[in-house]
């Protein structure tokens, strides 16, 4: 907090003295207060997510950090709820709660995946969907299917592992595999969408900058009764041949002006893995720019 708000704090019992310029030393003073109020009502604030919170104070003094902290997605006993750590991350949860389908585009690291999947492990605990469905493109990186080892499950499961990884870290791995075997839980690549209508479930597409535009067009439009789609992508990390296009960059165009459907750009400041992570994304933006 020193370093970064240009502020001295001294610790007297349970008075905090802080001196430096005033609008430095209001910011400090925020910051604490909102921490507090965060601890007092049951939150937990990690290293990452006060480094957060001291960028995020000093960018916007009024934002309310405790709001976004004590937003609480409950997914199991394991992990008993998951928060928002960023602005752009409680937006993010906000639009899934009140939009059937959801666009969510940003860099590595920004939670797109991981909070997609928390929102739909608690509706299917809440009994608000009946079953989650999970996908992504299997695109090739240099070696074909056909000539990978094992069954076509073999094949693809390495190309849904982040999936599986954010699943197990919300759920015990004996209810996943009861859920996959009663096809609570499906997990399939993308190309298995096509010709079904897919009603009461929670649907996300993963790594959605891999979809070409009729693959996009195809997923979308599997969207059933009483069902939440949502699709994450980071349009920078595309692993299509050069000759095609990606489906997420078109779809922003194409559906930009239709009611109902959000789409949310979460940035570096959202990133919420190693505080590397943010540096080095903010170098790739400035040498591409």
């Amino acid at each position: 907090m020193e370093r970064e708000l240009r502020v001295k704090i001294v610790a007297r019992g349970d008075v905090f003295k802080i001196t430096g310029y005033e609008k430095d030393a209001e910011k400090a003073c925020r910051l604490i207060e909102e921490l507090l109020l965060t601890i007092r009502n049951g939150g937990l604030v990690k290293k990452h997510e006060l480094l957060y919170a001291i960028k995020a104070v000093k960018d916007s003094p009024d934002l309310e950090l405790h709001n976004i902290y004590l937003d609480r997605i409950e997914v199991s006993s394991k992990r008993l709820y998951i928060t928002p750590k960023s602005k752009g991350q409680k937006e993010y949860v906000d639009a899934i709660r009140h939009y059937d389908i959801v666009f969510c585009v940003g860099p590595a690291g920004t939670g797109k995946t991981y909070l997609a999947m928390a929102m739909a492990v608690n509706a299917l605990r809440k009994g608000i969907v009946s079953r989650i469905i999970l996908t992504r493109p299997a695109v090739e990186a240099g070696e074909s299917l056909g000539f990978l080892p094992g069954d076509l499950y073999a094949k693809v499961t390495p190309y849904l592992r982040p999936l599986y990884d954010a699943l197990y870290d919300m759920m015990d791995s004996d209810e996943i595999e009861k859920n996959v075997e009663r096809g609570v839980i499906e997990i399939a690549p993308l190309a298995y969408m096509r010709g079904r209508t897919l009603n009461d479930s929670f649907i996300i597409m993963d790594e959605a900058q891999n979809s070409t535009p009729e693959q996009m067009k195809m997923f979308l439009t599997r969207l059933g009764f009483d069902s939440k789609t949502v699709i994450t992508g980071d349009v920078t990390q595309s692993d299509l041949p050069t000759y095609k296009s990606s489906g997420l960059i078109q779809v922003q165009s194409v559906l930009k002006d239709i009611e109902g459907i959000k789409f949310i750009y979460l940035k570096g400041e959202d990133v919420v893995r190693h505080e590397l992570v943010q540096e080095i994304i903010k170098a790739y933006d400035a040498h591409r720019e």
